[in-house]
């Protein structure tokens, strides 16, 4: 007799993900590594999780194609299977919680393309009701900018920020993919302000950039890891409406507590700005 399935519902940025497994252990993993993100609504897609003795290589390149009506996920120490028709796949992976994450992820970056919003290589944080991000090479200061934050700054994620359009513009929400801090997001959302590129430097300085600009370095840290011209072309639009609607900044800081005065300052004059407007 096959073994019960049994279930927990993860919901990121909104859409809730059915992951099912016969594996208890491996079940008790998904519910400890997604604390503060199972859900009880209804799934949108599942996922069927097979523990197998895969590899461990995490740093296999990812290979995501087409096969048909299904995507295929591929790393050393994954195997996925999903088919955007059903709103179901399998995943055969060891029981990593890295490899969950990665799985997690990409799939979710699948989804999101198809609903015009996008996963970015950045930090965030709500403060004042408003989402702000900070992006940029590693090295370039996105964990930093989290440890700055003063007490009252809540922390959507220090690696991943998760974006989707919404009636005002755009909207950020709190991730569990956890970077340099170890720690997971808040779950919660608030629009976004403004989109910070980061740069160290001997002082802390908001500085204009050209549209032009800001959609290039925009789309170099958007994570997208399937080759698929049409999912490409739309994270290009899409990526077009996010600076047209976003303000883009670049902002070069030293790194102590006071940049996020400038942050502070740039809220209050852009909301003075759109009071008025």
């Amino acid at each position: 007799m096959a073994a019960s399935r049994k279930v927990a519902c993860v919901e990121i940025g909104g859409i809730p993900i059915a992951l099912s497994t016969c594996d208890e252990g491996f079940l008790d993993l998904l519910r400890r590594r997604y604390d503060g993100f199972l859900s009880s609504s209804a799934p949108e897609f599942e996922l069927e999780f097979y523990v197998t003795p895969r590899g461990s290589d995490s740093d296999d390149d990812v290979r995501v194609r087409r096969d048909h009506n299904e995507w295929i996920l591929e790393r050393g120490d994954f195997h996925a299977r999903w088919d955007p028709g059903t709103r179901r796949g399998k995943v055969w992976q060891n029981a990593n919680p890295y490899s969950l994450d990665s799985v997690l992820r990409i799939l979710h970056s699948l989804i999101l393309a198809e609903r015009d919003g996008f996963l970015l290589h950045a930090a965030s944080a709500i403060c004042d009701r408003s989402a702000y991000l900070f992006s940029g090479v590693s090295g370039a200061g996105k964990t930093t900018m989290t440890r700055l934050a003063p007490v009252h700054v809540t922390l959507l994620t220090d690696e991943i920020s998760y974006l989707r359009p919404s009636a005002g513009g755009y909207a950020a929400f709190g991730t569990p993919f956890a970077g340099e801090l170890a720690r997971a997001g808040e779950n919660c959302t608030a629009p976004v302000a403004a989109l910070f590129f980061l740069e160290k430097g001997p002082e802390n300085r908001v500085d204009e950039m050209s549209q032009a600009e800001a959609v290039r370095r925009l789309m170099r840290n958007i994570l997208f890891f399937a080759e698929d011209k049409p999912l490409v072309e739309r994270l290009l639009a899409t990526a077009c409406d996010f600076v047209a609607r976003v303000p883009i900044r670049r902002l070069t800081f030293y790194p102590d507590a006071r940049v996020w005065e400038e942050v502070h300052n740039f809220a209050s004059s852009f909301h003075e700005v759109a009071e008025h407007a």
